[in-house]
């Protein structure tokens, strides 16, 4: 397998010929839709004002929840989730009513000349706090436990009680929500969405026009970023176009601008943590009591499922005896926050690492040490408090490599004689070395998720043309698929063309998500290509009059003996000889299990490992501060193509690194985001970038489960 093969469509990026949804040329007939968006947290609709739009000079049309057909209903897991408000505002942003004209800019002008007039409710819940003190929440708290939390704690010499609040953030992909849905006959209807979830997309438009699922094709060529950002919203806006290519049966696109996307569509949950840990004089933890509250938004959206991997990640690396840990879904009047990049883990990482830096700091150990004795370990012990047992702990393997690549124990001398110097002579610069590991759990929390289909056919020329259900949105997917159907094949990468995901070649598709696509795709697209490569053996060994067991595909050719004939010759031959060159292919994850009213089960089918060591210098008079240098460990197991994992490395670097130290969501006090662009919400730029950044692939580590 060609293991750095360069990004299918890196060519077409750097030139701009990469054609994005935006891109598709407009339709004569096609029309322009704008949200019009509440300016109230929280309240009733009295009346939706269009008056001034009977004096403008160009064609305009209205469209509001009263329109729909169907249901006003896009709830990926719970009801309860409109795509334009009915009657009630929750949140300061939502949409209320589409005004659609002929530009682009004619609709935008035209939707903020909109009035809606409200009946403000009570006072809106905007904090974690209210909502804590109110009672509001989505549903019953999510509890973990695991052993004895109160004999555990009274058993221990120390114990340690804090609460600290994880921040949100914004996904901030490069192209914003879009879709144009085309009316066809018979109730057909083609959905082009930049979604990370076209089946979802299907589901929605179907429900929200009353037409069968079967009648809608949901495609998207490519995302410009997904982040977790398009899994369940791109729902929303893909429903708002299809709502007005039905009423208008013309072409609609809906495009929001920067600042309506920030607005209107979710981000990565915040979280506030309490905690009490219950530890021995050496750091050893025994017992951990954990409130987590979320902030889930207006709607419940995917927050279930976001503070199950946050519960399911509170172990991170680390065995944890006894553990009780109460997940609260908080309901604010604030856009209804969803997936994000890592879906939950990584805040639930961060509330055992802060954990550990307590204990350290109160212990006057250091944080290493204090790792180092709750590492998951024979020893230690290796089942989780959900009940998984981490077979093969590859902790100490990833730690002897970090430690290798980054010289991590002499650094730290370094560090601190730098620091030395300049406190005596009374200078402003300090720096500090972190280093983070983590433990990651591959699969959807939900078995039934972890399913892919694919759709391979060979043609006669022995061109081959591929369709899985994954979506590609910058992380390399397509590409990965397309060498594991190559490989299967022995032919070049040239020879495998990739084609849009649609639901109308694969259906029943799962979200692009969870770290899951290039296992569940590429294995759904090897099952399928292995398939016609039997049936193309079996004629093989018909022609060259020899077994099966002898025909071999190597390098475009397939030889029996000494004899062979090219790829694209047996191709021809199998349809010549009537033989079928086409299949689907199916792939299910296997060995999981879970049963979420327990949160107990075996959810992941195994679990990636990583390392990072973090060099930082800041400016104690002014706070100005930079990463200098960064040095990362990832476990990827054989790696499918390791430029590619080594580009996604680096980018997950940044944005978590623009996470927790400069993007900030801030609302005004009627609920209002008031960080909805670049110019007020402070993006990692290329100058963050550490200018040491050396990331390398574990060696030799095949996935557990091989």
């Amino acid at each position: 397998m060609n293991k750095i093969a360069i990004h299918d469509s890196s060519i077409r990026h750097t030139t701009g010929q990469a054609i994005y949804i935006d891109d598709i040329p407009d339709q004569e007939n096609l029309l322009h839709g704008a949200l019009v968006l509440s300016k109230c947290a929280y309240g009733k609709i009295k009346k939706i004002d269009f008056s001034r739009l009977k004096n403008l000079t160009f064609y305009t049309k209205t469209v509001t929840a009263k329109n729909i057909p169907g249901e006003n209903e896009i709830g990926p897991i719970k009801n309860g989730e409109p795509i334009l408000a009915d009657d009630n505002i929750t949140y300061y942003g939502q949409p209320v009513a589409v005004v659609l004209a002929k530009t682009f800019q004619e609709a935008q002008y035209a939707s903020d000349l909109v009035k809606i007039e409200i009946d403000h409710l009570d006072d809106p819940i905007l904090t974690l706090d209210d909502a804590y003190s109110k009672n509001s929440f989505h549903d019953d708290p999510i509890i973990l436990e695991k052993g004895s939390v109160e004999k555990e704690m009274n058993n221990s010499k120390f114990k340690k009680s804090g609460e600290f609040e994880i921040g949100g953030q914004d996904h901030f992909y490069i192209e914003t929500h879009v879709a144009i849905t085309f009316p066809g006959e018979n109730d057909e209807y083609i959905v082009w969405s930049s979604t990370q979830h076209p089946t979802e997309v299907q589901h929605g438009v179907s429900k929200v026009l009353n037409i069968p699922s079967a009648k809608i094709d949901s495609k998207v060529r490519r995302l410009g970023g997904g982040f977790g950002g398009k899994e369940s919203q791109a729902t929303i806006f893909a429903g708002i176009s299809a709502l007005c290519a039905f009423i208008t049966q013309q072409p609609v696109k809906i495009r929001l601008n920067r600042h309506n996307d920030m607005t209107a569509s979710g981000k990565r949950h915040n979280f506030k943590v309490y905690f009490t840990a219950g530890f021995s004089s050496n750091a050893k933890i025994n017992a951990l009591d954990i409130t987590l509250l979320s902030n889930g938004g207006n709607v419940l959206d995917l927050s279930g499922p976001v503070m199950t991997r946050a519960l399911t990640h509170l172990d991170n690396c680390y065995f944890i005896k006894s553990i009780k840990a109460y997940g609260y879904i908080c309901k604010t009047n604030t856009v209804s926050n969803t997936a994000f990049r890592g879906f939950g883990g990584p805040q639930g990482m961060l509330v055992i690492e802060n954990i550990l830096f307590s204990i350290s700091q109160f212990l006057n150990k250091s944080l290493d040490h204090v790792r180092q004795v709750n590492y998951y370990s024979k020893s230690n012990g290796l089942i989780t408090p959900y009940g998984q047992i981490v077979s093969k702990p590859r902790i100490e393997w990833i730690l002897d490599e970090t430690y290798k690549l980054s010289d991590y124990k002499k650094r730290l001398k370094q560090i601190e004689t730098f620091n030395s110097t300049q406190q005596k002579n009374r200078l402003p610069f300090r720096k500090g070395l972190a280093l983070m590991p983590a433990k990651f759990g591959i699969s959807f929390n939900k078995p039934s998720f972890n399913q892919a289909g694919a759709l391979i056919h060979v043609y006669s020329d022995g061109s081959i043309r591929l369709n899985h259900g994954g979506t590609e949105m910058g992380q390399g997917l397509f590409v990965k698929v397309s060498q594991v159907v190559a490989e299967c094949f022995k032919v070049s990468l040239d020879q495998i063309h990739i084609t849009s995901t649609n639901t109308a070649e694969v259906p029943n598709t799962s979200a692009t998500a969870a770290s899951s696509g290039s296992d569940l795709n590429g294995m759904a697209a090897w099952n399928a290509a292995f398939t016609i490569k039997k049936r193309m053996i079996d004629h093989a060994s018909q022609l060259f009059k020899k077994p099966k067991s002898e025909i071999i595909f190597e390098q475009g050719r397939i030889l029996a003996g000494n004899k062979s004939l090219s790829f694209t010759e047996l191709a021809f031959s199998c349809w010549e000889n009537r033989i079928s060159l086409s299949s689907t292919g199916f792939y299910k994850t296997p060995k999981i299990h879970w049963d979420q009213g327990k949160l107990k089960g075996h959810p992941y089918f195994y679990f990636t490992w990583g390392a990072a060591v973090s060099e930082a210098l800041i400016d104690i008079n002014t706070g100005e501060n930079r990463i200098l240098r960064a040095d990362i460990i990832q476990d990827c197991g054989n790696s499918l193509n390791e430029n590619i994992d080594i580009g996604q490395i680096e980018g997950g670097f940044i944005q978590g690194l623009g996470w927790l130290t400069c993007e900030e969501l801030c609302f005004s006090q009627e609920g209002k985001l008031l960080t909805t662009g670049p110019s007020t919400y402070k993006l990692p730029g290329s100058r963050d970038v550490p200018p040491i950044f050396n990331v390398k692939l574990l060696e030799n580590a095949d996935n557990e489960e091989k």
